[in-house]
């Protein structure tokens, strides 16, 4: 009669105990997860490049910059998106990143000597539109008559 109340009793206390464990491990999970979540940052911005190796080197170079969870360059609009953490970086140090493998950004002239060891594909002109919106716009012809 003893083992069996004994058995029952030990039973018992593993049972609370780990309960308690995993009530424990989902509370700061759920915690940390939040933290993140709220201090990440969006951000568009045009930088300029030509090709499918520029788009290699630029989102290196911006993924490169420590807090920096995503960076995508589209090719055709000459814009990059990049998710970061703004309490580990910030929008310039990603600017001053992707300007040191030689492309320009809205804000910082790209590295000139990184520039000359691009690729001749990857030299792209220097009063290249960026950030376009992708869409083609039409003239304008609404105030007067043709």
């Amino acid at each position: 009669m003893k083992r069996v109340i004994l058995s029952i009793a030990v039973i018992a206390v593993l049972g609370l105990t780990s309960c308690k464990n995993e009530t424990k491990k989902e509370t700061e999970t759920t915690t940390i997860e939040m933290s993140k979540d709220m201090a990440m940052t969006e951000l568009s911005f045009g930088v300029r490049g030509n090709c499918g190796m520029c788009k290699n080197t630029i989102e290196k170079a911006a993924n490169g910059v420590e807090g920096v969870a995503s960076a995508n360059w589209d090719v055709d609009k000459k814009k990059i998106d990049v998710s970061f953490d703004d309490s580990k970086t910030d929008a310039m140090a990603i600017h001053k990143a992707i300007a040191a493998s030689g492309y320009d950004t809205e804000k910082v002239a790209g590295d000139e000597e990184a520039f000359n060891s691009l690729p001749s594909c990857c030299q792209y002109k220097h009063d290249m539109i960026m950030n376009k919106s992708g869409e083609e716009k039409s003239d304008d012809h609404s105030n007067h008559d043709h």
